[in-house]
Formats: C-alpha cells, sequence, structure tokens
C-alpha cells in the first residue's frame, strides 16, 4: 500500500507551537538524554531526538511484525540451548573475530559447571518496510535499548495530538485510534521482575551493568524506576567496578551486602567494552554466579549475525521450530502449536542473506559483492551500529581485507553479506535533534523495532510475551542511525 503525503500542512507558527510543546513534554517526562559533555553527577539533560508528528506505518505489517516476536522469542531461546549449533556456527568465524572467539571460548570454558540453568532474554526484532512490508534488519539479544524512550515517544505524540486539537485537524489520520498505545517500559521491566521472581529470593537486587559515560542513562533510569515502584531493589556498576567481586562458596553474586538475583547488561556487546583481561574475566565471573542472565552468554552468540544468516539456509528454520526434540519455550515440546504456516509468516519478513566464506554459496557472494555492490550491505558480527559497509564501499573493503594475502578461512568469513532493504520514498517529517531549537523537514527512513522478553531453561516456568515497540525515524541520506548522536529521532507510528 502506498503511505499518505506526509506531514500535513503545518503553518510556521503551528510548527513553532509544536517545537515548544514537545521539547518541553521531554524535559517534563523523562524524555531526555544527556548532554554530549556532562557533569558528574548529573546537573542538566536535553531532550532526546524527536519527531514533531508520528510517522505513517501500514498497520498490517504493524500487526503482523508484533504477532511474530514470541515466535521469534522462542526461536533464539531454543538456538540458545542447542549448545552444538552454536559451536557450528562460531566455529566457523572464530579465526577471523576475536570479539566472538573470546565470548565463545569464555563461553565453552564455563558452560559445563553453570549452576544456574534460567535465562531471560529482552530481545528486539528491527524493521524496516520494503514495498509495502516488514523485512527484518536484525535481531538483538543483548542490551536492547530505547523500550522507556520509546512509550515516552507516544505518549508525547498522544498528548500532542489532544493539547492541539488532532494537531490543528491537519490531517484525518491523526487520530487517537491511529496511535497506538505502547507501553515498552512497563513490559520490559515485568520481563525483569520475572526474572527476578524466578530467582527465588524477594531481597535480592537485580544488577544493571552498564558503560561508563553511558549518555542514554534516563532509558535504564525509568525501568530501575519501575522495578523499584514493584518493591524490586536495582543496583547500577561497571565492568570496572566488578573487577573486585569475588562469589561465595555456592556462586551467589553480593555486592556491597546485596545478594544478586538477575544481571542485566546495557554493556558488554562491543570490544570496546573490554579493554583488558580483566573485563574478560569480569564477564566470565558473572556467568558463573547464581545470578540468572539477561542475557547469558549464549543468548549473546545467538545474536551474531551469522545465526541470522545460517537459519536463512534451507531447512534450518524448520529444524528450530517444528523438530519433535526441541524444548517447550512457550508453544509446547516440538512443534507444539506451531504449524509449518507460522514459520513461513516468520521467514517472508527475511531478505537474502549469504555467507562470505569459501564455500559454494559464500564465493557466490563474494562474486555478487563485487560485482553488484548497489544491491548490498556488508554486516560484521557487531551490535551498537556504525560498523556496517554500504553499496559501493564494499568492493574496495574487500580489496582490503585480502591485503595480508589468504587465510584459512579468509577474512571475509567474519561478515554477512545482506540484500539491502529499499524503504518507501517521499516520506517526510520533523525532526529535532537532541538539544537543538528548530525542527528540520527531512525525507525519512523508518526502522520499527519490536520487543520481547522471554524466560526459559530447565525447570523455568516459560515466559514468552511481546513487549511493545520502538520506531526510530532518520533521514534519508544516513545509513546509520544511533539515537545518541543525533542521527535517528526515537518516533512513534501513525497507523494507516
Amino acid at each position: 500500500m502506498s503511505l499518505p503525503t506526509w506531514p500535513p500542512e503545518l503553518t510556521d507558527e503551528q510548527q513553532s507551537t509544536l517545537l515548544t510543546l514537545s521539547t518541553s513534554y521531554a524535559l517534563s517526562h523523562g524524555f531526555t538524554l544527556l548532554p554530549p559533555s556532562p557533569t558528574s553527577p548529573p546537573s542538566s539533560a536535553i531532550p532526546a531526538p524527536l519527531s514533531l508528528l508520528p510517522t505513517p506505518f501500514p498497520r498490517a505489517q504493524y500487526a503482523l511484525a508484533r504477532s511474530l516476536q514470541p515466535l521469534y522469542n522462542a526461536l533464539y531461546a531454543r538456538i540458545a540451548l542447542d549448545w552444538a549449533f552454536l559451536d557450528a556456527v562460531m566455529g566457523g568465524i572464530v579465526a577471523v573475530d576475536s570479539f566472538q572467539a573470546e565470548l565463545w571460548q569464555g563461553w565453552k570454558r564455563v558452560r559445563g559447571g553453570l549452576r544456574q540453568k534460567t535465562q531471560l532474554g529482552v530481545f528486539r526484532s528491527d524493521y524496516l518496510l520494503d514495498q509495502g512490508d516488514v523485512k527484518q534488519v536484525e535481531f538483538n539479544t543483548i542490551a536492547a535499548s530505547f523500550g522507556a524512550l520509546s512509550q515516552r515517544a507516544g505518549e508525547m505524540h498522544r498528548y500532542l495530538l489532544q493539547t492541539t486539537g488532532r494537531y490543528f485537524e491537519a490531517s484525518p489520520h491523526l487520530t487517537a485510534d491511529n496511535l497506538p498505545k505502547n507501553k515498552s517500559l512497563e513490559h520490559i521491566a515485568a520481563g525483569l521482575a520475572d526474572g527476578h521472581r524466578a530467582y527465588g529470593n524477594t531481597k535480592a537486587v537485580v544488577l544493571f551493568v552498564v558503560q561508563d559515560g553511558e549518555r542514554n542513562v534516563f532509558d535504564q533510569r525509568w525501568l530501575q524506576y519501575e522495578l523499584e515502584s514493584k518493591g524490586i531493589r536495582t543496583i547500577r556498576r561497571t565492568f570496572a567496578e566488578l573487577a573486585a567481586v569475588e562469589l561465595a562458596a555456592d556462586d551467589t553474586l553480593v555486592i556491597d551486602g546485596l545478594e544478586v538475583g538477575l544481571i542485566y547488561y546495557r554493556a558488554a556487546y562491543t570490544p570496546t567494552d573490554y579493554p583488558s583481561a580483566t573485563e574478560w574475566a569480569t564477564r566470565l565471573r558473572l556467568e558463573q554466579s547464581a545470578a540468572i542472565k539477561c542475557p547469558s552468554m549464549a543468548l549473546q552468540l545467538a545474536g551474531a549475525k551469522k545465526v541470522q544468516q545460517v537459519l536463512a539456509e534451507p531447512g534450518v528454520l524448520e529444524r528450530f521450530l517444528l523438530a519433535p526434540d526441541r524444548p517447550d519455550v512457550g508453544f509446547g515440546p516440538g512443534a507444539g502449536s506451531v504449524t509449518q504456516a507460522d514459520v513461513d509468516r516468520l521467514r517472508s519478513t527475511w531478505t537474502g542473506l549469504w555467507p562470505l566464506d569459501d564455500s559454494p554459496l559464500g564465493r557466490d557472494a563474494y562474486r555478487l559483492a563485487k560485482e553488484q555492490p548497489a544491491r548490498f550491505v556488508l554486516k560484521p558480527q557487531r551490535e551498537g551500529g556504525g560498523n556496517n559497509v554500504y553499496r559501493h564501499d564494499i568492493p574496495p573493503f574487500l580489496a582490503a581485507l585480502e591485503e595480508d594475502g589468504d587465510t584459512v578461512p579468509p577474512r571475509r568469513a567474519g561478515y554477512i553479506l545482506m540484500e539491502l532493504i529499499e524503504p518507501p520514498k517521499d516520506v517526510f517529517n520533523l525532526l529535532v535533534r537532541g538539544g537543538e531549537t528548530r525542527a528540520r523537514r527531512a525525507d525519512v527512513v523508518s526502522e520499527l523495532g519490536v520487543y520481547g522478553v522471554m524466560l526459559f531453561g530447565e525447570g523455568t516456568e516459560v515466559v514468552n510475551r511481546e513487549a511493545g515497540t520502538l520506531l526510530r525515524t532518520k533521514g534519508r541520506e544516513s545509513d546509520e542511525g544511533g539515537v545518541a548522536i543525533g542521527i535517528s529521532s526515537i518516533d512513534s507510528p501513525v497507523l494507516v
């Protein structure tokens, strides 16, 4: 379907009113970031990058993406439980990816003696529109951010709708029925509370492992406040602050006299989080603790781009979702209530994915990447944005990888090749970068994220839920989409 002409026509005075109302609302409701050079403790905040109006999104595709999330949750839970599969996938890339090698080899060293069998995932599946259909960009299994600020963005747009008389009656699409209520903050916090409950000690605390100098601190703090409103105490520590922590004889993790029941990572997903062997030793010690991890090292490995590519190979998805020997992760053991039609619906959200190893498929992909680079993006096994290689930058990048001569496997095997998704054109919106006092009209691309919570493991009462949405909107001129650096705005959809 075609999207409506957007944004609707507004006078300069109406735009100015929306700008004042939105930034004031953001500051009043914690829809904020720390400024680029924050003080410690913080003494000021800026509005998070935002949009003055919600952005059109097809109602049916929004519903499809949300409906698929429990199935995606189950898929990645089963991947994390399949050690042989993870070993086979990681074994093909660790020779050319030192970060994944350290994570995988560390997990192998400790996995046989782990006391805690329960795992918690807070996931986010990200999509772009392509010819009117949602296509998956990636699946995040660690530090899936902006759940709290996403809820605030939707609340802000509903406030603007109400206080300006349906956006000055500028568009028939701007009605309360077309702005979906999104409770991602509350649903993610409820998932963390489920993990805390599964630990079995109501007095235990939830440990947030965070990055030093984090600007997106309010997104994390809102989760803490939500947990604390439920009577669950939280603490925050960086890897550096956890370096001296030791486990008790029974593997209980105690920090400053507080027993930890759940470890929630908002760090640990990028090589810069591990500047030395000390941080890796800390991660392994936390993994060996009796606390439930969100995520475990196995779940983090499951989120690798190489896993995403291998899942697209013939029969692999059916093996995880329909095979009779798979454990119950919300749909029953084996296939349970999952049908081939469900599997086909999930697969319909994928675009072309290829390896870049020395297999016949990998060699074909290598040729395509060199001869038709405008069709593709090259992705490493990384989270956090800013790591991909696009279009005509691919051939010289591949050539640079080969300058050191032939290796086995080739260095390019640490990457996957993905067919570019082509979002709809000529959709505009009015975007405000964090801390700025003007809105800019931009040709935009919107990426829909759907959150999920998944509690599973041996002897665990399974929790498998969709947990709200995120819409990030950026100018079309940018391939990457970091909110904290002002490229993307935290948006919400108007369903059409």
